[in-house]
């Protein structure tokens, strides 16, 4: 029989989101929500239908409590910072439990990915990078890209936005200010002429036309490719990763950051030392909304050669939050995906073993047909030679 025991590690938005999800796939037999803060993952279990999921006070700090626990269940999954991610990972692999979360930073996902030959020997399969961006779009566009004989471009365009924008910035925060600006700043990795190499973020700003949105932008930033361009080098002649935005977006807050907003030097207001970057990600979190209905847009396209004949396969995807379960587009865009990838290995899908990207390993058809079940409708179109437009 699958053992399918799931143990959530962070009660916040996307944990307790995952933990929706888990509860009600009839073939999960147990779901723990664990947080250091045990009043609020009693109202996140609370809140969700049926009662099968129990609440219960973790510090993800405390090694030997966090490896008890882990013991007790099949797969971990990490919703917590992704700073933690990596020893999450070290005990998960002591345990012998697999382990799943959502990344976020190439730093941590490298040091998990050091630990590769150590999981294996254990039996374990680690999975980071399992959300929205990194995360569903590299699969798409890596699986994507499987059956093509050549590719030469591979574009992934992804962003959360809210329904309802208001300027100037049209935004609001739909996840943390700090991961935000991260992405806005450093580079981007790509592939240019089939290497890889790195080009500013917030650059390359192009026009985009979503139905049924109309215009949007689109352009670099950083984290959102992960290692998808060092996995293809070679492979593929182009490829880039670019946040979407509504129109002007881009403009407003490269400039800002180029006066200098975004800057780690120390400055004092009035008895605080604080950085100017420290000082606006505060007035974000004031100014900018952080409720209401969002959206998210997926777009990835492949273009090779394909069957001998020169095509390009697209997958689009709108998505809009779920009114009847009080669940956000980007929760809906992070947590199922993390969540089906959890199930695809407590179900034997994923018959690999050690530290792997989703990209990598998950089954692509598989994961597609979860999420259309789930309501979020990714359509796919295969346009070129002898095709009907």
């Amino acid at each position: 029989m699958t053992d399918n025991r799931f143990l959530i590690l962070g009660s916040g938005m996307m944990g307790s989101a995952i933990a929706f999800d888990l509860a009600q796939s009839y073939e999960v037999h147990s779901v723990t929500l664990a947080d250091a803060d045990l009043d609020r993952a009693v109202r996140a279990a609370a809140a969700i239908p049926g009662g099968a999921v129990r609440a219960c006070r973790i510090d993800v700090n405390d090694s030997r409590a966090v490896l008890d626990l882990m013991k007790e269940h099949s797969v971990v999954i990490g919703a917590v910072s992704y700073r933690v991610n990596a020893s999450l990972t070290a005990l998960a692999i002591e345990a012998g439990v697999h382990f799943c979360d959502l990344g976020g930073n190439d730093d941590i996902v490298r040091d998990q990915l050091a630990l590769n030959e150590v999981a294996r020997a254990r039996g374990v399969l680690v999975v980071p990078n399992c959300g929205l961006a990194p995360g569903l779009v590299n699969i798409i566009a890596a699986k994507g890209a499987e059956p093509f004989e050549r590719v030469d471009t591979i574009r992934m365009r992804v962003g959360g936005l809210p329904q309802h924008p208001q300027p100037p910035l049209n935004y609001q925060i739909v996840f943390s200010v700090e991961g935000l600006l991260n992405e806005y700043s450093g580079r981007s990795a790509v592939l240019r002429d089939g290497m890889l190499t790195y080009v500013n973020t917030m650059t390359e700003v192009e026009e985009l036309d979503v139905p049924p949105l109309g215009k949007l932008e689109a352009f670099h930033t950083s984290g959102g490719a992960s290692f998808l361009p060092k996995l293809l080098e070679g492979k593929v002649r182009e490829l880039d990763y670019k946040t979407i935005r509504y129109p002007g977006h881009c403009d407003i807050m490269r400039t800002l950051m180029e006066v200098g907003f975004t800057d780690a030097t120390p400055m004092t207001v009035g008895n605080v030392i604080m950085t100017e970057r420290e000082l606006f990600a505060e007035l974000l979190k004031r100014r900018l909304p952080s409720s209401g209905p969002d959206l998210f847009v997926l777009l990835a396209s492949i273009d090779g050669i394909l069957d001998g004949k020169r095509q390009c396969r697209e997958f689009r995807c709108v998505d809009y939050f779920d009114e009847k379960h009080n669940i956000t587009a980007m929760m809906r865009g992070t947590a199922y995906p993390t969540s089906l990838i959890a199930q695809q290995i407590s179900g034997g899908l994923i018959p690999a073993r050690g530290v792997l990207l989703p990209e990598q390993c998950v089954q692509l058809d598989d994961l597609l047909a979860g999420l259309r079940a789930r309501g979020m409708e990714i359509e796919e179109i295969l346009t070129g030679e002898d095709r009907p437009s």
